[in-house]
């Protein structure tokens, strides 16, 4: 006992070190500004940060392809589904073709003996459609259904003691004794629907399946995800290949389609090779039963800043399982297709929202640090210490005084992603990869500005959700937006002003005219081929109804 003690200490004080000794060696090389090479007048130049950016996008996709080679190989491993799988799926104003192509998909899943599980986040008579839904959809005479005016920690109104005992136990019984079961209660948050599912299901089964209600299913997802945890009994959760259902709807639909798949096949795998993945996804997750059970109460209760947490459910039930010291995995064999957002707005509210989670359970999760592969540490410093640096030298450059600086940024930027995603779209197999590269604008136009104000206000939980039919109206998630546009407007303003008080180089001219005429080709190339293959195949795609195709 002493042995694994001092063992714990000493990981601890050894992890520490890793992640401290590895942000100050990575702001080191930053704020010297270490050289291997530049040109003359400094047009062009490659430092030890960028070099260490580069070898970390080059070990991540190493790992990547070392973690889908392991998912080729599972196939080969047989095993038996005898193991019980209850599937729950979390419904809030929902989309009624939405929610009714979800329910197809669930009705189609190949797992043996199944139990299905809605609860919906309402139980006015506005909410009453997804209720009638699920029994058209699921069978009136094969479902259960219970309206309950409570929910497990609020009572509802004109609600006596007497009567929220009687109707927890029926809410208890439904869900046991039936394999397919809708549950209306009082509004309560996302993650008041999740517990009322894992708390009427008790320890009654092995498996914990979570799903949205916008989500279609591959009819083989649970059975892939059941496969990884049988694998292993020290996986506590598994995530499967979140796809974009509405990805022709909109630029913001489609580009966070091949965010998408960029995010899980290759952020995830990585992750999933060393057992960390850091999210498993609310639309696609299975986790074992045991393990909810022990931290649920805690799970529910999360506090932040003396704040009840309304958001960031998936994260935090993952570093939950994280803080046990089980592994979580990913598996590109378990695919679903999702709604995202299509305006502009909502997809910024969403993100911030989901920002303000990454930052919060960044600091959950490193207190767990020690009981993972040292990859969890790194990657963590890396990417939740990238966005800070970027915005530094973005600001650094746009206020150099020199237009050539900025061209160069633009240009880098654009560069950088070009090559993640050409090597995207080798490993997928799909050209339509490439405008990847286009979702960089989009992060560092909107995404990064949203990231700081997400830490700005992450206490704050009061904007940001909304049902699928109601119409975003706060415009809260403009205002970082524009402070940022004004503070690269301004840096653009000096530096033209400082420009026209010295002569130019004839050599930057010319420089500035090439990096200028490549800059515009970029685009020009680029949204062309977008308007040709993208829009012209997305509308043949909208008019071709289908029920369930995973696009590769």
């Amino acid at each position: 006992m002493k042995c694994q003690r001092v063992l714990s200490y000493l990981r601890i004080i050894g992890t520490t070190m890793f992640g401290v000794s590895l942000l100050v060696g990575i702001s080191t090389a930053y704020i010297m500004g270490y050289q291997f090479f530049t040109t003359a007048h400094n047009y062009l130049s490659f430092g030890l940060y960028g070099a260490i950016l580069v070898i970390h996008l080059i070990i991540q996709s190493l790992f990547a392809l070392l973690e889908h080679r392991n998912m080729r190989r599972s196939l080969e491993t047989p095993i038996k589904l005898s193991k019980s799988l209850a599937l729950c799926i979390a419904a809030y104003q929902e989309d009624p073709n939405y929610l009714r192509k979800c329910l197809v998909s669930v009705k189609r899943l190949t797992y043996p003996g199944i139990k299905v599980i809605m609860v919906i986040d309402g139980n006015s008579d506005d909410d009453m459609y997804m209720l009638e839904i699920f029994k058209e959809v699921m069978g009136r005479d094969k479902s259960v259904s219970y309206v309950w005016r409570s929910n497990y920690h609020v009572k509802g109104p004109e609600e006596t003691d007497e009567s929220y005992a009687e109707s927890l136990q029926q809410v208890s019984r439904s869900v046991l004794n039936n394999k397919c079961v809708c549950i209306m209660q009082k509004w309560g948050g996302k993650r008041e629907v999740m517990y009322t599912a894992f708390k009427a299901l008790g320890r009654s089964v092995d498996y914990v399946q979570v799903c949205d209600s916008d989500t279609m299913l591959d009819p083989a997802s649970s059975v892939e995800m059941v496969k990884v945890l049988e694998e292993d009994p020290m996986v506590g959760g598994v995530g499967g290949d979140v796809q974009i259902l509405n990805k022709y709807e909109s630029w913001i639909s489609f580009l966070s389609s091949v965010r998408y798949w960029m995010a899980f096949n290759i952020e995830r795998a990585c992750q999933s090779y060393f057992g960390c993945v850091q999210c498993i996804s609310g639309p696609l997750g299975m986790y074992r039963n045991s393990l909810l059970h022990e931290f649920l109460e805690d799970w529910y209760n999360q506090t932040f800043m003396g704040s009840h947490c309304s958001f960031g459910d998936d994260r935090h039930l993952t570093n939950r399982v994280l803080s046990l010291g089980y592994a979580t995995k990913y598996t590109a064999r378990s695919k679903c297709l999702t709604e995202t957002p299509i305006t502009y707005l909502r997809w910024l509210n969403q993100q911030t929202r989901w920002s303000k989670s990454y930052f919060r359970e960044w600091l959950y999760n490193s207190m767990w640090f020690h009981k993972h592969h040292l990859w969890m540490t790194y990657e963590a410093v890396i990417t939740g210490f990238f966005p800070f640096f970027l915005i530094a030298t973005a600001i650094q450059l746009f206020f150099q005084g020199r237009l050539w600086n900025i061209l160069l940024f633009l240009l880098i930027v654009q560069a950088v992603a070009l090559i993640k995603s050409s090597f995207a779209s080798c490993l997928r197999g799909n050209i339509v990869m490439v405008f990847m590269s286009f979702y960089s604008v989009l992060y560092m136009s909107s995404l990064l500005p949203a990231k700081m104000f997400a830490i700005a206000t992450i206490n704050k939980s009061g904007w940001g959700t909304s049902g699928r039919k109601t119409i975003v109206v706060n415009f809260i998630g403009l205002i970082p937006i524009t402070i940022w546009f004004t503070i690269l407007f301004i840096g653009i303003i000096y530096t033209i002003i400082q420009q026209t008080k010295k002569p130019f180089p004839q050599s930057e001219e010319i420089v500035l005219i090439v990096g200028a005429v490549v800059y515009a080709s970029y685009w020009v190339i680029l949204l062309t081929l977008y308007a040709v293959l993208i829009n012209k195949c997305g509308k043949r795609k909208k008019e071709t109804h289908y029920d369930m195709v995973l696009d590769v």
